[in-house]
């Protein structure tokens, strides 16, 4: 390796292409994430003229999935540990192409609901062990960027998933649509099986040697490799792991209780309302349901490109200053499209796609802030020993937090009205910047074991990275 500039005073590392490459098969996990929230979309109406089911029917199907996920969150952690990180996702990739297949020869909606929950597995099993597995394979200086990488398999996910639907729409082939998914099951399986184990879990398990090899192939360098391995033997040997050191630290608790509170803001955010509801928002602003379909595709195609602005500038920029400009983007068009529909589009093409322009700004403001960011974050800001059972916590809260939106969107609607739902998810983005400039740290370019040592000696939350 080569060192390239300075970051943060320190020589600026050249990203080694093994560990690029490490990190972006592990990032197909988010592929897959995406895939599957992405399809629903197109898929819901379909589903609903098949076997009549009415909106709390439709909320169920589009739900199951995050009682799953939340599951899968939730054990995650301790099989992570276990298992290791490879193994764990590998068990991803079995699950998904399962519930995959279970969804598309679904001849019920119990057993639909049944196969989205087995999807919901798959990918709270990998929304927790791929962001995890990526923060311990990569170099303090690029972990912002590679893990964002994971991000961006999210969102080519929904994008592939968008155009798929508005494909298939035409003859209605709902379950072509969430059958088709299982594909890239099979491509995340095979390319699973040739990563290496995380080097921290085998610190962590005792297997010094090992690690040490991963740390050399990834690192190319035999003196970063063992300065590595001696920052993490030191921070293991000084406290208990888990929910033991979550009872007895309080310094772990506020760790776990940031990440909570992280997830819990990029679901309230709104973002999965315009995902899985994309095409019913435009159907709302006037669109007929071809032109929302293909409306979505844009949708998905944003979220794409914005979510490169995150890549290339996170370990530049900062997290801080990303996520308050990324809340204000999402606060205006949540506002505007609030507007928007409180007026009517009526025949005014200019109303609609007015309304089309601040969905795609708020798009923008997620992708390169709270998206990529809370999972960057969130794998930053806990202690080696604590890990798995602090990111555990906070990828459950995710989940949990995004069945709430899932399961009440059309309600809202109904009760509150549509205009008033947006501004609902436009003051909580507002919120969210205050919530940041007061509790979120900045980690860019600082390594996680420095992070770690300045929330044991109890710095305030803000000031973790410094």
């Amino acid at each position: 390796m080569s060192d390239v500039g300075v970051v943060q005073g320190v020589p600026r590392v050249s990203l080694n292409g093994r560990s690029a490459l490490v990190a972006t098969l592990a990032a197909v996990a988010g592929l897959m994430f995406g895939l599957d929230l992405g399809v629903i979309s197109g898929a819901l109406k379909f589903i609903g003229i098949e076997f009549q089911v009415n909106d709390f029917g439709k909320e169920c199907i589009v739900s199951g999935m995050m009682v799953g996920a939340a599951l899968g969150a939730l054990f995650g952690g301790r099989l992570s540990y276990i298992l290791g990180r490879k193994k764990l996702l590998i068990i991803s990739a079995l699950l998904f192409i399962s519930g995959s297949a279970l969804c598309a020869l679904a001849p019920s909606v119990p057993v639909l609901i049944a196969g989205r929950v087995v999807l919901g597995l798959a990918i709270g099993v990998a929304s927790f062990t791929a962001p995890l597995y990526i923060s311990e394979i990569a170099h303090q200086q690029h972990r912002g960027a590679l893990i964002s990488v994971y991000q961006l398999m999210i969102t080519v996910g929904i994008l592939v998933a968008f155009i798929s639907d508005a494909l298939l729409a035409y003859s209605g082939s709902w379950r072509w649509m969430l059958g088709i998914v299982g594909v890239p099951g099979v491509l995340f399986l095979i390319g699973v099986l040739f990563l290496p184990d995380s080097p921290r879990w085998l610190v962590l398990r005792g297997r010094h040697d090992e690690a040490f090899d991963v740390l050399h192939g990834l690192r190319g360098n035999d003196t970063h490799a063992r300065d590595e391995i001696v920052e993490i033997r030191e921070q293991l040997a000084q406290a208990d792991g888990g929910y033991t050191l979550f009872k007895k630290n309080r310094n772990f608790r506020r760790a776990v209780y940031l990440g909570v509170a992280l997830q819990a803001i990029q679901q309230f955010t709104g973002i999965n309302v315009v995902m899985y509801y994309a095409p019913h928002i435009f159907e709302m602003a006037g669109f007929g349901t071809s032109a929302a379909l293909w409306g979505t595709v844009i949708v998905g195609l944003v979220n794409v490109l914005s979510t490169f602005i995150a890549i290339g500038y996170v370990d530049r920029w900062g997290r801080r200053p990303m996520l308050i400009a990324g809340f204000i983007m999402m606060a205006l068009g949540m506002f505007t499209v609030g507007i928007l529909l409180y007026f009517g589009t009526g025949n005014s093409d200019l109303a609609r796609y007015a309304a089309v322009a601040m969905l795609l700004c708020f798009i923008v403001g997620f992708a390169f802030s709270a998206g990529p960011l809370v999972w960057i974050l969130c794998s930053e800001v806990q202690p080696m020993k604590g890990r798995d059972f602090g990111i555990g916590c906070s990828t459950f809260t995710n989940w949990g937090t995004n069945m709430i939106v899932g399961l009440t969107f059309l309600s809202l609607l109904t009760t509150l009205g549509s205009a008033q739902t947006f501004w609902l998810y436009a003051l909580l983005n507002l919120i969210f910047i205050f919530v940041t400039m007061k509790f979120v740290p900045e980690t860019r370019g600082v390594s996680l074991e420095q992070i770690e040592r300045n929330l044991m000696a109890g710095k305030p939350l803000n000031r973790i990275g410094l």
